[in-house]
């Protein structure tokens, strides 16, 4: 392939990466889960570093706290409640018109994880929830896709390089994801924005990389920064490699391919909101608004459709069957909103 000599000369003058690197880096194809706070800075750096396909996934849409650390977005992504991939894959096209860019606006969920991650040299975990992390690791190491986890709330966060086969994998560590409500989230403790531009520093390092095939060079430890108290670890986790372990070792897929496969409410990081699946539906929104414009004020764009409550309580609702309630972490009061003004 043509390598943009002036646009990344700085990047190949560095002797690790060089023409040979930045060739690989063209090549690549990585995927993007969650964009929100660290899920836009890392969309940053790989579209800098010319990464050639990136794929954003995110269920959400952007809004006004979302300013204060979610790099790629502006008051006007906020205004008109944009979905935060679409908002995102439009930034980076505008920062990098040579990219192959796709924009997925959806929940990954066992479902859909196998066709959206299939294709891709390395996932990249933005993501603000420990199911669809143990999701990714499924995949992973069902079809040996590495993955850098990440995350951070407070001013603390971590990040981990998974290679199926060669480290452990998330199961290793952690057996089983935390339960509901047992974990700090953006929404309880808060988050700066400088501890998401540490971890995602680190993560980007880490795809750099792999991608260049700069294996050698790969952090094997868990890292473990808390700004705030100016404290740093590098926990050595490789004998943790667990010969009995439900994923990587007896290649069960709880999380891929799920025992129960209901719907779940999950509560979302970074403000009150409930989110609701319908399931496989398709919702036609605008007879949805024709329907609910007498309940209360009614938002639309192409992405989906607002519903204003009252003064706590509103709607969000997206044509593949999301529904994400805000305003509460009470997800019977949350299905209940849903069953009487959509209903299910």
């Amino acid at each position: 392939m043509n390598i943009d000599m002036n646009r990344y000369s700085r990047q190949m003058l560095f002797a690790p990466i060089g023409p040979s690197g930045q060739e690989k880096l063209g090549q690549a194809r990585v995927a993007i889960v969650g964009l929100g706070a660290l899920g836009t800075a890392l969309a940053n750096h790989m579209a800098r570093a010319g990464v050639g396909m990136l794929r954003l996934i995110d269920r959400d849409f952007v809004e006004e706290s979302n300013l204060q650390r979610q790099m790629l977005f502006d008051e006007a992504d906020a205004q008109n409640f944009m979905p935060k991939a679409v908002a995102a894959e439009r930034k980076l096209r505008a920062i990098n018109s040579t990219l192959t860019l796709e924009a997925h606006v959806t929940d990954l969920t066992w479902k859909n994880a196998e066709s959206l991650l299939s294709g891709v040299d390395l996932i990249l975990d933005g993501s603000d929830n420990f199911q669809v992390r143990y999701l990714v690791n499924d995949f992973s190491v069902k079809h040996g896709v590495p993955w850098i986890y990440g995350g951070a709330v407070s001013a603390r966060g971590m990040s981990y390089t998974i290679r199926p086969g060669v480290t452990p994998c998330l199961r290793c560590l952690f057996p089983d994801a935390p339960a509901p409500g047992t974990t700090e989230t953006c929404d309880t403790a808060g988050v700066i924005s400088p501890i998401i531009h540490v971890i995602a520093a680190y993560q980007a390092t880490e795809a750099l990389k792999l991608l260049c095939g700069a294996e050698e060079a790969l952090e094997t430890r868990m890292r473990h920064i808390d700004l705030w108290h100016n404290q740093a670890q590098a926990l050595q986790v490789s004998a943790q490699k667990n010969d009995q372990c439900p994923c990587c070792a007896k290649r069960q897929w709880d999380y891929l391919d799920p025992a129960e496969k209901e719907a779940q409410e999950i509560s979302m990081c970074g403000r009150q909101s409930v989110q609701i699946s319908l399931g496989q539906v398709k919702l036609d929104l605008d007879s949805l608004a024709e329907r609910l414009r007498h309940v209360g004020e009614t938002e639309r764009n192409p992405f989906m459709l607002r519903l204003q409550i009252d003064e706590q309580h509103r709607l969000a609702v997206f044509p593949d069957g999301r529904i994400l309630v805000q305003g509460t972490t009470d997800t019977a009061l949350a299905k209940n909103l849903v069953a009487k003004y959509i209903g299910f």
